[in-house]
């Protein structure tokens, strides 16, 4: 490790250095980083130092706080990694939070939890949160809480000049706008401090099917969808559990269909909204009741230690029975495909209203996400790009006109990433990107 003279210079390593591995390891761990130098930053003035040496250097600047976004190998420059920004501040009785930029939201949900809080949070609890909002932040909640973004009241930031700023609705409200789904090109987030929401306990978790019965059951899941209730966030998963004995034994080596369940609300009236999932087929596992708002990571069951994935994204306009034949065609239990899970969620009602004072949120005229996931790194080279580029052959008509960065995935081009946002938006964020980053340092890396 280099040794600087300072007395509380940031720790930092060169390729060369013992431990510079393990700093710049990704929870995704496909993907290998080899920048030129990883500043671990423990303050704002440690990540402005960065900020300025980079400047220096003519280095771009990436920042890494769990990995769980890496989708592309950084190969040069210099990573700022966060991790050791971790404070959790709870205020009970304003409801809310002031969170580190290494924070994840497991730690949120925790600390919120013992005053009666939640924070509408992403569906993983390892998650990075500075990483979620930075990119709107969809969630178990999103059709009754909107996205994870909307409970922002403002940013700590380190700007392109290697300026510490604070963006809020009264100061730099521009960086504000463009920090509440903007994601790339910006600066770095060192603080963030959010709304909370009064959730102690919710109806949630999940139902599961057997093969024999998965196109029932998505198939009116699908039709559930289309006269669901605005409070009821839902969302349909096939997923092949691997044959391994860190899989629970009810699901190792199975293809089953999750239908994922959330409800902000008692449990007689939760048990009445979830009845038309109970009974459209025979349940293999009923994983639904009553859910403290600290258990919500049980609804999607995400994984929580590091390993290989390749993402594939898109979000859709809308659904039929026509998409969902050919998604069955194209992952269900008796297709051949190289993707571990095929994921529908739905959106709307809260997710498609913009905050007040607006954001730069990709998504909100989406009704729809569609994610693909695939574990096995044998098939990432060849099989998955080519299945699901068949996939987008056949799905495309149901694409929205938008994507969101968060859930874009591979392939990650210049040409996806400028078609993500609404022009307007777009355009908007360019003017913001260029005044606050003048050199371009935080240019994303695609």
């Amino acid at each position: 490790m280099e040794n600087q003279n300072q007395h509380h210079a940031a720790p930092t390593w060169a390729p060369q250095d013992p431990g510079y591995a393990e700093e710049v390891a990704a929870f995704n761990v496909a993907t290998t980083h080899t920048p030129d130098l990883v500043v671990g930053a423990e303050s704002a003035a440690d990540v402005a130092a960065a900020v300025r040496r980079a400047a220096d250097q003519g280095w771009k600047v990436s920042v890494q706080a769990t990995g769980h976004g890496a989708a592309v190998p950084v190969t040069s420059g210099l990573m700022i990694t966060t991790s050791r920004m971790n404070g959790v501040a709870i205020d009970p009785a304003s409801g809310t939070a002031t969170v580190g930029a290494g924070v994840t939201w497991g730690a949120v949900v925790a600390a919120a939890a013992e005053h009666g809080l939640a924070p509408i949070a992403g569906a993983a609890p390892t998650v990075g949160v500075v990483g979620l909002l930075l990119g709107g932040g969809l969630g178990p909640l999103a059709r009754s809480h909107g996205f994870a973004t909307d409970y922002v009241d403002g940013f700590t930031v380190v700007t392109g000049t290697g300026e510490v700023v604070t963006a809020d609705r009264v100061n730099r409200p521009d960086l504000f706008w463009a920090l509440r789904g903007g994601r790339f090109g910006l600066g770095v987030v060192t603080e963030v401090r959010l709304r909370l929401v009064e959730l102690a306990s919710l109806y949630g978790g999940n139902l599961l099917y057997e093969g024999p019965h998965i196109e029932t059951a998505l198939r009116a899941w699908a039709d559930y969808t289309t006269t669901a209730d605005d409070r009821v966030s839902t969302s349909a998963a096939i997923t092949r559990f691997p044959n391994l004995p860190v899989v629970p034994e009810a699901t190792r080596g199975r293809t089953l269909l999750s239908l994922r369940f959330a409800f902000p609300g008692d449990a007689s009236e939760g048990e009445r909204l979830a009845a038309p999932l109970r009974s459209a087929a025979p349940v293999y596992l009923d994983r639904l009741g009553v859910l403290k708002a600290a258990d919500i990571a049980q609804i999607h069951n995400d994984p929580t230690r590091p390993g290989p994935s390749q993402v594939y994204g898109n979000l859709l306009s809308d659904i039929d029975q026509d998409l969902i034949a050919l998604f069955l065609a194209s992952f269900g239990p008796y297709a051949d495909t190289p993707f571990t899970v095929a994921e529908l969620r739905h959106l709307g009602v809260a997710t498609q209203r913009d905050v007040e004072d607006g954001s730069a949120v990709a998504g909100r005229s989406a009704d729809f996400t569609c994610g693909l996931v695939g574990v096995r790194q044998e098939l990432f080279d060849e099989a998955m790009p080519a299945a699901a580029a068949d996939w987008t052959k056949v799905a495309e008509p149901w694409f929205a006109s938008e994507n969101n960065p968060n859930f874009m995935g591979l392939p990650a081009t210049a040409e996806r990433l400028a078609a993500v946002w609404p022009r307007e938006i777009g355009e908007r964020l360019e003017v913001v990107r260029k005044r606050y980053d003048p050199l371009g340092l935080f240019a994303a890396i695609v």
